[in-house]
């Protein structure tokens, strides 16, 4: 009997092997990108910056430095740069110019200005999981807050779903532009991040329901089922590939849009961006992530990330922090205002955010505090350094760091010109650009964007609206 159990399956190996061969791959439909990016940059001149203070976002500073864009695109950075003669020259001597701002943590457009219920758009409050919608799905471009924003330097920002669920559903990345359509905004190519949150807030909307999760036992088992349920999904439809590669015919899984959005993540097409204050709270949602083999890009308010920075840096995680917000809710009490500057010593991914609109107007200064509150303690923070947080590391969480956050060679022209040191209180952006071309300019404001919002209305003399 042992000898026939060790012997058949060999047989049967080796019969399916010969079927195999005479099989040819199935053609079968994957799925399309769909909702895909419309943007095109608008036109721009060639030309030059000189006599600048550059702060390249990559950790340098050079004095009396020289920038020249051409066809949108950085073509040289440095103390020493050669480039055509007749070429468009702005003298930024006095000035400092540095990469254009990124902000990792906006609602505007899903909770734009003026505020209204009707235009509150940002919390799919209906069950714990909505990995389903899309945060781009409700972005109303003429939220004036953009405007505002871009004259705070900020030329690119990721819009999120709020922090009422579990899982909110994705958040999407745009460029600062004017434009009717928000897929006409949307960073080319840039990943969808998925909003995840833990502690006070899911559990407090669902627990005043009646309804799970009502503690943070039950937000983690709410987590843990969700990827289970995607873990499974994702199986099912990975093994329809590979039966059709096989050449062999099956029917295809039933479409699910909450799963779909959830295997993107295991399979590494979607980036966590989870909402997460107490440090205990991060550490075991790095454990859940383990769990699942899926990687978290960037944990969000992080006021504790001070207390956890040695296993932020370990496991390559960011951390989007405010400067001094805190105490305005039982786990905002434990924040020091030397978060960002300590999750920077541990060399770890630190970054500004704001989470707000009108903190999205002022993330240098904000930068500012926190480079200040660091040196105080004595961690010697540079500008060159704190540019990195609210540049090249925001380009780093939302995965687009190979074309923005720095002036380098071939990435895009998103560049800011301030009138002096961006940390200084008194600093002012005086011109932004957004692909090499000029989009905001201080002094002469006749060509930069207005929105419908700030046109208003003008009612005819005797007619009623």
């Amino acid at each position: 009997m042992k000898l026939k159990l060790l012997i058949v399956p060999v047989l049967i190996v080796g019969v399916l092997g010969c079927k195999e061969k005479d099989k040819t791959p199935i053609e079968v439909e994957r799925p399309k990108p769909v909702y895909v990016s419309t943007y095109k940059a608008l036109p721009s001149e060639e030309f030059v910056i000189v006599n600048a203070t550059l702060l390249t976002g990559n950790g340098e500073q050079l004095n009396n430095a020289a920038m020249w864009v051409k066809n949108g695109k950085i073509e040289a950075v440095g103390q020493s740069v050669s480039f055509p003669q007749g070429i468009k020259k702005i003298d930024a001597k006095g000035k400092w110019v540095s990469p254009g701002l990124i902000d990792v943590h906006s609602h505007l457009g899903v909770y734009p200005s003026p505020s209204h219920e009707n235009n509150a758009d940002g919390n799919e409050m209906t069950e714990p999981v909505t990995a389903q919608v899309w945060a781009e799905h409700a972005v109303w471009t003429q939220d004036p807050g953009f405007d505002l924003a871009l004259a705070g330097g900020v030329t690119s920002l990721q819009i999120l779903p709020g922090s009422g669920n579990l899982i909110g559903g994705r958040g999407v990345t745009l460029k600062n532009i004017p434009s009717i359509t928000v897929q006409g905004m949307k960073f080319p190519d840039a990943p969808h991040g998925l909003k995840m949150a833990c502690g006070e807030n899911p559990k407090r909307v669902y627990g005043k329901k009646g309804r799970a999760p009502m503690t943070r036992m039950g937000n983690v088992a709410g987590y843990r089922s969700a990827w289970i349920k995607a873990k499974a999904y994702k199986e099912k439809w990975d093994k329809y590939y590979q039966a059709a590669e096989k050449g062999e015919e099956k029917d295809p899984p039933k479409r699910d849009l909450k799963l779909e959005t959830l295997a993107g993540v295991l399979s590494g097409d979607i980036l966590v961006h989870n909402h997460c204050y107490r440090a205990e709270e991060m550490a075991v949602m790095i454990d859940i992530a383990k769990e699942f083999n899926y990687k978290i890009s960037t944990f969000h308010h992080a006021v504790e990330a001070y207390k956890i920075a040695d296993i932020l840096a370990e496991n390559n995680i960011c951390s989007a922090m405010w400067a001094d917000w805190w105490g305005f809710k039982h786990e905002a009490y434990d924040s020091v205002r030397e978060n960002v500057a300590m999750v920077d010593k541990a060399k770890a991914c630190a970054i500004v955010h704001s989470d707000s609109a009108i903190g999205i107007q002022h993330l240098n200064q904000e930068s500012a505090k926190a480079m200040a509150a660091g040196n105080k303690r004595g961690t010697q923070i540079e500008p060159k350094d704190a540019i990195r947080w609210i540049t090249s590391n925001p380009a780093k969480s939302l995965g687009i760091e190979d074309r923005v956050g720095s002036l380098e060679k071939g990435k895009m022209a998103d560049i800011v010109v301030w009138n002096q040191n961006p940390f200084s209180v008194y600093a002012k952006a005086e011109q932004v650009y957004i692909d090499g071309a000029l989009v905001f300019d201080l002094n002469n404001q006749t060509n930069n964007a207005v929105s419908d919002f700030d046109l208003g209305i003008k009612q005819p003399q005797g007619e009623r609206l």
